[in-house]
């Protein structure tokens, strides 16, 4: 028996108490409407589920956990549906019952002293941004998914995003939880503390355990001065091997104010200019590859043109850099931005594509795409690599498009190979197999080999500690 075929259907009158606790129109039994919870929004995964229960309070949720746990249903925590490695998709047994946190969505409070707001998990991380913004305050959290990801979601697999440089992942940006353990006891752990040495920390274990050990319901996130100045710049080079070294000179000309810092391949650029609306290349003439980096500050005068100008200049002269513009507004800034937000997105009009979301030391960047590009060329003919992302913490997604007039079906078998593959390069290189996504389905027979014998030993003595019946997302991650 597998993983996924451990736990049996819910029997009726386990599902009548479900549909009690939310109430009938929170409950969602038609197959039909049960659909956008159980298909991952690339298509790669589809599930069946028993039931999708929408609660709207915290002990909703915890009710339904206890009765879960008692009957031994499985229970699949999702949010804004925008996870990529499968982890909030049900498996195809329709045993499972599907807990989404959409309504979960309000603003407890906002502490501007302690410079925190406490949130529900339902509510959809641009928004969480907005109501920092209307505070007077940044919450720097951003991803391509914003729009619709949610906060318990994005906890849940710490993502990352293109902040991280300055701001940190999802767990430096979280100071408390709320979070419903298996057997439906809630724990408030919703402190606003900066420094608390009382113990093991509950909170950064929870955070990235992809909804295995609980359900995060509301958290306590840190907030930051609003930036006031702000300077996007573009430059291209001729080699990725010259990007580590601007990336370090950048870093050490402006500290703090160094907030995000992307690398990007000319082909990635050429698919966004093909595909995107209205997007057009910043540059003159093309370049093989192209950072991306942002200089910002909460205080006025800093003088962020000057130094981004003699920074480029010095880059220019050092052979770091080829060329560079610097946006002239923000509005050009934001279109620039763009252009790296829709770079996964527009690959799907080149046809299938393999990901990878991996992170290796910065200064090994080059070598790891090198070692990929060669290896895909190798095993695919003809495939065509498009490695962009986080240079500044090393943490790049590796995605590969199909040859030109290939099946996509044949393109995609080519999966599982093609990931095990690169995934010995990353190890090699001291790296890791998933940098922001989490683990998931995609990857969760992969961790064996990514993690010491010790390590997955103490990760199941975790996971059996708060959910001995094994009902939280079974069969992901572990």
């Amino acid at each position: 028996m597998t993983r996924e075929q451990k736990h049996k259907p819910p029997s009726q009158d386990t599902i009548d108490v479900f549909v009690r606790i939310v109430g009938e129109e929170h409950a969602i039994r038609e197959e039909e409407a049960m659909t956008p919870y159980l298909v991952e929004w690339r298509d790669r995964y589809r599930g069946k589920a028993a039931l999708v229960l929408r609660p709207g309070e915290t002990q909703e949720v915890a009710a339904i956990l206890k009765c879960a746990n008692e009957t031994k249903t499985a229970i699949v925590p999702q949010g804004g549906n925008t996870g990529l490695v499968g982890g909030q998709i049900p498996f195809e047994t329709g045993h499972e019952v599907v807990v989404a946190l959409e309504r979960l969505n309000r603003v407890r409070d906002i502490d501007l002293a302690s410079n925190t707001m406490t949130v529900e998990a339902g509510l959809v991380l641009a928004l969480a941004q907005q109501v920092a913004a209307s505070a007077g305050r940044l919450f720097p959290l951003s991803l391509a998914s914003e729009g619709s990801a949610q906060i318990g979601g994005v906890l849940a697999t710490n993502a990352g995003g293109m902040a991280v440089l300055a701001y940190g992942s999802a767990r430096d940006l979280t100071l408390g939880l709320e979070v419903v353990l298996a057997d439906g006891r809630v724990w408030n752990g919703l402190k606003s503390l900066r420094k608390d040495n009382s113990g093991y920390d509950l909170k950064d274990l929870i955070i990235g355990s992809e909804g295995t050990l609980g359900i995060i319901t509301a958290a306590v996130l840190r907030l930051f001065p609003k930036v006031v100045e702000r300077v996007t710049c573009m430059a291209g080079l001729s080699a990725l091997e010259t990007a580590p070294a601007f990336f370090a000179r950048a870093l050490e000309r402006a500290g703090p104010a160094l907030t995000a810092f992307e690398i990007m391949p000319r082909i990635g650029v050429e698919f966004v200019v093909r595909h995107g609306s209205s997007m057009r290349d910043p540059f003159a003439s093309p370049h093989p590859w192209y950072v991306l980096f942002d200089l910002t500050s909460p205080r006025e005068g800093e003088e962020l043109p000057r130094l981004a100008e003699t920074l480029l200049g010095d880059g220019l002269a050092a052979g770091e850099i080829d060329s560079a513009v610097i946006a002239s507004s923000l509005a050009q800034g934001e279109e620039l931005w763009r252009m790296r937000e829709l770079m996964s997105e527009v690959q799907k009009h080149e046809g299938g594509s393999i990901k990878h979301d991996i992170a290796v030391p910065v200064a090994r960047v080059p070598e790891f795409v090198a070692r990929a590009n060669q290896l895909v060329e190798l095993m695919i003919p003809g495939a065509r690599p498009v490695p962009f992302g986080h240079l500044g913490d090393g943490n790049i997604h590796y995605n590969v498009s199909q040859p030109p007039g290939m099946d996509r079906a044949v393109f995609l078998a080519n999966w599982e190979a093609l990931n095990a593959a690169v995934h010995e390069i990353v190890l090699d290189l001291g790296g890791s197999i998933s940098a922001e996504h989490g683990i998931g389905r995609l990857k969760r027979d992969l961790l064996p080999h990514a993690k010491q014998p010790l390590e997955l030993e103490l990760m199941r003595k975790i996971k059996a500690a708060f959910d001995p019946n094994g009902i939280l997302n079974p069969g992901k991650l572990l």
